[in-house]
């Protein structure tokens, strides 16, 4: 039993109010016998837990018992240091809050902690943005932010791949996500109520194709009960990738080509071509696997990667990628016309 684990569940009832100790099991990665063995200790040292039975039962606090065991550890500390991105909060309006907070955060720490956060600020730089890009451009992300905050409808212009390009939309947003240093906003469609909104769809909107927006302040809305912005974010990703990828092309990569491929390709395809990837051949080459969006994309993507890689299925892929590279002989081999 550990004094840390006991503060934690304190903590976790403080802020959560009635949990089952299976809840509480489960967050403190322990078992449910640990979790009534840590209740009966809490409860011998005097803090007011207490259980009730039943379906809907769990354990609580008595109402109005807050503790003040919220003491950090040095790791602790350390984390805390590095979870302010003044980069995004401040496009999200929240720079300033930001800072008074850290202000407020190291006053209340103890000259050691307080020291190895400053240290942690001054030697560790979290930055968002993606390489060989400028930054996305996002003027309407503090209005959408604060539509987020205050459960309020928001009316947009938005531009979409798909004819019509430019389309109005009423939302309901429910959540900000920061991906690569793009802005997404996680949203339903706004108009719905009780069982309706429940049942209605989520979708995810780029933030800097918000061309307009004509009403930021709207109705106030309910959000979806239970809705796991992380849980749809992390689902919404798997969808994107199985939509996207449908083919796989077999590839032949020189030994050169195997080194800079984590380089130059997304994690998707990094992760299909290390689990397909066979052992090297006696010149040194690597046959593997990649998901591909169609022949069209592929031939690019393989054509970016260089000389080393060579396409063995589909065979309309490696036809493509020939025709394409003998188009560029003919084009290099013809004389410069200036």
């Amino acid at each position: 039993m550990t004094a840390s684990r006991l503060l934690s569940l304190v903590l976790l009832l403080q802020n959560r109010g009635r949990m089952t100790a299976r809840q509480l099991a489960a967050e403190l990665d322990v078992s449910v016998r640990t979790v009534y063995r840590d209740v009966d200790a809490l409860s011998a040292a005097g803090v007011p837990v207490y259980g009730e039975p039943g379906h809907s039962g769990g354990f609580s606090l008595v109402e109005g018992y807050r503790t003040r065991l919220t003491g950090l550890h040095g790791a602790e500390a350390d984390a805390l240091a590095l979870a302010g991105l003044p980069g995004p909060a401040s496009e999200l309006g929240l720079g300033a809050d930001l800072a008074a907070a850290q202000l407020k955060l190291d006053a209340a720490l103890p000259p050691a902690l307080r020291e190895r956060a400053t240290r942690v600020r001054e030697r560790f730089h979290l930055d968002t943005s993606r390489w060989y890009r400028e930054a996305e451009q996002v003027p309407r992300l503090t209005a959408v932010a604060e539509a987020v905050w205050n459960r309020r409808t928001l009316r947009v212009l938005y531009r979409r791949w798909a004819e019509p390009r430019e389309v109005e939309r009423e939302l309901c947003p429910l959540g900000i996500v920061l991906k690569a240093g793009l802005w997404y906003v996680v949203a339903q469609s706004a108009g719905r109520t009780g069982s309706e909104a429940r049942g209605a769809a989520v979708r995810t909107y780029r933030v800097s194709q918000i061309l307009r927006l004509t009403d930021a302040g709207g109705e106030p809305f309910e959000r979806p009960t239970g809705f796991d912005l992380t849980a749809y974010w992390r689902d919404w990703i798997a969808g994107f990738d199985a939509h996207r990828f449908r083919d796989r092309a077999v590839l032949r990569l020189s030994a050169q080509a195997w080194r800079r491929f984590p380089e130059q390709v997304d994690a998707a395809v990094l992760a299909s071509a290390e689990t397909h990837a066979g052992p090297p051949d006696p010149q040194g080459r690597v046959r593997t696997v990649v998901p591909i969006e169609s022949v069209e994309h592929a031939t690019v993507e393989v054509l970016r990667l260089g000389p080393g890689v060579e396409v063995l299925e589909p065979p309309q892929l490696r036809e493509a990628v020939a025709d394409a590279a003998r188009a560029l002989l003919r084009l290099h081999e013809a004389p410069d016309p200036a």
